[in-house]
């Protein structure tokens, strides 16, 4: 169980008080420490941290022992809560540019002027000329997720984009065309299965990703304990490859392929033994014809796996007493990602290993976001419309990033010509992220709401920054649908924000009412959008709370969960295990698994010219990475994360490494059809043979940034060399893994 822990030279103090906010204190007498605990906002891990605090100082940040989830993990990312806080970087007041430079000015004229510019754009140009980007961030904070609904609906834009379409599409799309719901989101029961297969993912170092676990690795290593075993497949051993029974180099891009000749193996042996989940399917004679063609001699020399690898694991796998296959980003962002999360639970289901204990299973949370669904009437939806200039579908009204730069950059109506960007840094995050600054920088208007000057807001006219992670209240609406244990927990803001500062929500909500009053939209004026004001996030958190499946309801009185009894147990409510939920929970029209969705059996045409394909290609391809002292590109200002070894280098292997004569060390050109980036190469057997890899997040060496430490240290990108050309073309999410590109040393400087 990893245990970090700051404290700043010289403070001896070890007093630790029991409750979750500063205690009374008498007229005339100095602050006497305490403790405030809260669970971590920076990840998906969702760990407890006691904060010990001296007045407005904090002294250390360690793990909470008592908290009914993490019980004491944290990992070094929870520093960073301190560093974000106070961080001279961090803007306090609205900015307005001035040609090149920026002046700060008041909330209320910076708001006026941000909902006038945008609808100065909307009746020029058109309703969709506005687009609303929502980055990764907007998760870990539920005020930005509840109120930025909002400011879509008042802009009445169908110009929508977020991180989804970089990030887990592929699982939403396979979630609502089998399950009916695109928040059906299945989560490993990590904690009881015996086997684990792993695709693309690295959650020593993710923390868990739609997997909310926190102290993964001592999870997985009590899963081997216990007799089981862990398998990774993944083109680099990565840091959860290196504790694995088996690890298995596959070819980037081919993950459909096995997936399919795993079936093949499962259907032909007679090894399908669906269980209790036989009645509530359809369409299973349909996936074993579909699936008949891809043995694993044929997909063998494709994916870099021998037939023989294939068969035994399919067999292990098909009879373990439980098992699990799980997929993440190495598997989404790829050209078949949506096939791959389809097979993956189609290979759950068939082996029984679906909705049972030590399979994928289905979370009951306090606030349950698929019976939300069900009420405002969002189960999800997909290709219900296509992109303007490409073509590609939309999906739950959102449409993909790889798109954003040319619906910038092309005349015509329609045509992107303001932006506003919530939580994301898109130029860093998104592929071909050069392209996009460009886009963004011939924008008539753009507003970031972000308490940064990044790489994305230094191209807006007016940046909003909100308070601080600590200086609001926090509960994690996402995670705990994902999270491998029924818990909850609510977190009250560590410090009270200054009086000139704004939240996230109240920033939203300000541009809301004030587009609705001046376009007529009506809807500022409703009284769900009144009242949405008056509450808060907190007010609508209770109200969820309350009718949430294990709530009071709107009785005064009786038993079940409310937000006063969270308030009550600041480690956290163990509410359970998770428990079989089908065929209750199922939302198809039905309520059976439709293991064979029709648009999904026909995209197989690509796994088979994908499998063509694969007996021409050479060259090298390129991966992304992710780092424990990483989140993205917005932890890179914490000079405690970023200390240490250069985290940006090229990773190789060394035969790749001697057929270019390259050495480690060396400077190297990475160039793909979208651009290049100079890095160090770092040679390592951890690679396998034709593929390389290079860390997601980095690049901060574009002028204009008000970021100190990480200028001092900005790496590359991985996403100026990743082409906004390729794509999923399914389900439109962007290719980041696997991408071709040709590796030189770069020459040395010629002698003075």
């Amino acid at each position: 169980m990893a245990r970090y822990e700051i404290r700043l030279p010289g403070d001896q103090c070890k007093h630790r008080a029991c409750s979750a906010a500063p205690p009374a204190i008498p007229s005339r007498q100095a602050p006497m420490p305490h403790t405030h605990f809260r669970t971590c906002s920076l990840c998906e891990a969702m760990c407890g941290l006691a904060i010990e605090l001296d007045g407005n100082r904090i002294l250390s940040i360690r793990g909470d022992e008592e908290d009914v989830f993490s019980r004491g993990h944290i990992c070094p990312k929870a520093v960073a809560l301190k560093d974000l806080h106070e961080d001279p970087d961090r803007l306090r007041r609205p900015l307005l540019r001035r040609g090149s430079d920026w002046e700060e000015i008041g909330w209320e004229a910076a708001l006026d002027l941000a909902a006038e510019r945008l609808l100065e754009v909307q009746r020029a140009h058109g309703r969709d000329a506005v687009a609303v980007y929502q980055g990764n961030p907007t998760v870990h904070n539920y005020g930005a997720l509840l109120y930025g609904q909002m400011l879509v609906r008042a802009l009445r834009t169908r110009s929508r984009f977020s991180a989804t379409s970089v990030d887990q599409l592929p699982h939403m799309l396979a979630s609502l065309l089998m399950f009916g719901h695109q928040l059906l989101l299945p989560v490993p029961d990590v904690d009881h299965t015996s086997f684990l297969l792993m695709l693309g993912a690295n959650p020593l170092v993710s923390n868990g990703s739609l997997m909310t676990a926190p102290g993964i690795e001592r999870r997985l290593r009590a899963l081997r304990a216990r007799g089981g075993r862990l398998v990774v497949v993944d083109p680099r051993r990565t840091e959860t490859a290196a504790i694995a029974d088996t690890h298995l180099a596959i070819r980037p891009g081919t993950d459909a392929l096995f997936l399919l000749a795993l079936l093949q193996v499962v259907f032909a042996e007679g090894l399908a033994r669906p269980g209790r989940l036989a009645p509530m399917l359809s369409g299973l004679d349909e996936v074993q014809a579909a699936v008949r063609e891809f043995t694993p001699e044929r997909v063998a020399a494709a994916t870099g796996l021998s037939a023989t690898e294939i068969r035994s694991l399919a067999r292990a796998f098909a009879a373990a007493p439980s098992a699990v296959a799980y997929g993440r980003v190495g598997v989404s962002t790829q050209e078949l990602g949506g096939v791959c999360h389809w097979l993956l639970y189609v290979l759950n289901a068939v082996t029984g290993n679906l909705d049972r204990q030590g399979g994928a299973m289905f979370t009951r949370p306090a606030i349950d976001l698929v019976a939300l669904g069900d009420r405002i009437g969002q189960r999800g939806h997909f290709a219900k419309g296509r992109s303007r200039v490409r073509g590609l579908p939309e999906f739950g009204g959102e449409w993909p990033a790889a798109v954003l730069a040319e619906e910038m950059e092309t005349p015509g109506s329609g045509q992107i010509r303001a932006f506003v960007s919530l939580a994301g840094n898109p130029v860093l995050s998104t592929p071909n992220g050069a392209r996009l600054e460009r886009a963004l920088a011939g924008l008539d208007f753009m507003v970031s709401i972000d308490p940064y000057l990044n790489e994305t807001s230094r191209h807006a006219n007016l940046v909003l920054p909100p308070v601080s992670p600590l200086e609001r209240d926090h509960y994690d609406l996402v995670f705990h649908v994902l999270a491998v244990r029924n818990t909850a927990r609510y977190s009250p803001a560590l410090f009270t924000p200054p009086a000139d500062a704004r939240e996230d929500w109240q920033i939203l909500h300000g541009l809301a009412r004030r587009i609705g009053a001046r376009n007529g939209s009506g809807l500022v004026s409703s009284w769900t959008t009144r009242a949405a004001g008056r509450l808060g996030p907190r007010g609508l958190l209770a109200l969820l709370l309350r009718t949430g499946p294990h709530g009071r309801g709107l009785r005064p009185w009786g038993r079940g969960l409310t937000l006063k009894a969270l308030e009550a147990a600041p480690h956290g409510v163990d509410i359970g295990p998770l428990t079989s939920a089908f065929p209750q929970a199922l939302r198809t029209a039905d309520r059976h698994i439709a293991l064979a969705p029709p648009v999904l059996v026909a995209d197989l045409q690509r796994a088979r010219t994908r499998l063509a394909r694969a007996e021409s290609e050479g060259g090298l391809s390129l991966i992304g990475r992710r780092q424990l002292r990483s989140n993205n590109s917005w932890m890179h200002n914490s000079e405690r994360l970023t200390k240490g070894p250069d985290p940006c280098t090229l990773l190789m292997h060394p035969g790749d490494a001697s057929a270019r004569g390259l050495a480690q060390g060396d400077r190297v050109d990475v160039r793909s059809r979208a651009g290049q980036v100079q890095a160090t190469l770092s040679v390592t057997d951890a690679m396998r043979p034709g593929v390389v890899s290079l860390p997601h997040g980095w690049g901060h060496h574009r002028p204009g940034i008000r970021l100190g430490v990480a200028a001092q240290r900005p790496g590359v990108s991985l996403n100026d060399v990743t082409d906004e050309g390729e794509v999923d073309v399914l389900c439109g999410t962007a290719v980041l893994s696997g991408v071709p590109v040709e590796v030189t040393r770069v020459p040395p400087p010629p002698a003075p």
